[in-house]
């Protein structure tokens, strides 16, 4: 089980949106998923139009006259999806808090009971960074910052990494965390000079996915619902899926025993995988794909062989306008698009096409090798 707190200080920036579909999309993917509103506001409870007489206050506070156990006030959201709600009551509990022995840790403690339970909790922590927010990134693994491609936001960001390091320091409790740009506005020149930024000043702590400016994520949050039961094929549902994937590829990737033998093991390993690929790269085609994007700034190409990421290995290079990437690939039929200035298009000079379970269609590869 992870645990994974959405945290920024500074309103506006997506944290409630995020942990909503966020949510949504990990649970999309098969995994079983805990939303936890911990911010008194309710906006994560409100905006899934929850109504609930109990909430995680009376999980948490000692005064209340409703003492409540954490699975008595979980309500199903639908398949793979639950949410502790939240209430305005909770504003009171940093005061109830103040006298108490080990109380950074009291949600902590509570989650533990559930350790078998989801694979993934997500806590949309309150806009502050007060004995609430505290508690969240105690129980945490890794806490999630969105910020939005502004300098106002890039402060905030310093102000919450100063709150992990004091949890760190304090608490002896290490919180991995990573930057999500959100909001993004790929019409703005400001927007790509911001987060640039951004990856320079924080490099491998940011997601390669980024959430763009989409009506759709407020309009569901108007009708009560996540992006993928409001328009599972809009912007904003297609931005939280690759997140997800994303999230499940490198949770993946940090469970395979490879990653954590020790080093004769992994010496051996790495051996073992030299001579499986010397024996097999001859049998690889190499595949050249272009695309014509004259006033593009930056440009990579994503799709099934790559796991849909965006990094430094699926960037395309420019030549007079136009872009390309040399790939190496076994048999097989591959999905695939072109990301332009953050937006998803299909290759033009490819006559093939699927359509995805987003309503648009995606460009397919088909590989034979004699």
């Amino acid at each position: 089980m992870k645990i994974i707190s959405i945290a920024n200080q500074k309103g506006g920036c997506g944290k409630t949106t995020t942990a909503i579909n966020l949510s949504a999309a990990l649970a999309a993917n098969n995994r079983k998923v805990l939303l936890i509103d911990f911010d008194p506001q309710a906006h994560a409870t409100a905006g899934l139009n929850i109504k609930a007489d109990l909430s995680i206050y009376n999980v948490l506070s000692k005064i209340t006259h409703k003492k409540a156990k954490l699975e008595d006030i979980i309500q199903n959201l639908g398949a793979n999806i639950d949410i502790a709600p939240s209430a305005i009551l909770l504003s009171t509990l940093e005061q109830e808090l103040a006298g108490e022995i080990g109380r950074e840790s009291q949600l902590c403690d509570i989650l533990k009971t559930l350790k078998n339970n989801y694979d993934y909790i997500i806590i949309d922590c309150p806009p502050n960074l007060g004995i609430l927010t505290i508690n969240a990134l105690r129980a945490s693994d890794e806490v999630i910052i969105p910020v939005e491609a502004s300098r106002f936001s890039l402060e905030g960001l310093g102000q919450l990494l100063a709150i992990v390091d004091l949890v760190r320091e304090r608490l002896g409790h290490n919180v991995e965390f990573r930057a999500l740009v959100t909001n993004f506005d790929s019409r703005l020149r400001h927007s790509f000079k911001m987060l640039e930024k951004i990856k320079t000043e924080h490099k491998n702590k940011i997601f390669d996915n980024i959430i763009h400016v989409n009506v759709k994520l407020k309009e569901a949050q108007n009708a009560g619902a996540h992006i993928l039961a409001f328009d599972k094929y809009c912007r904003g549902a297609k931005d939280y899926f690759s997140l997800s994937r994303e999230i499940i590829t490198q949770e993946d990737a940090q469970n395979n025993p490879a990653s954590t033998a020790g080093p004769a093991i992994t010496k051996s390993f790495d051996k073992r995988m030299d001579e499986i690929l010397k024996k097999n790269l001859p049998k690889l085609n190499e595949i050249v794909l272009s695309v014509k994007a004259p006033q593009a700034r930056e440009v990579y190409v994503a799709g099934e062989f790559n796991n849909w990421k965006l990094d430094e290995n699926s960037k395309m290079e420019q030549n007079n306008g136009s872009w390309s990437k040399r790939l190496k690939l076994d048999n097989g039929k591959y999905r695939y698009r072109f990301v332009i200035d953050g937006d998803w298009v299909e290759d033009s000079n490819n006559s093939r096409k699927e359509l995805n379970p987003y309503g648009t269609m995606d460009s397919l590869l088909e590989v034979n090798l004699k």
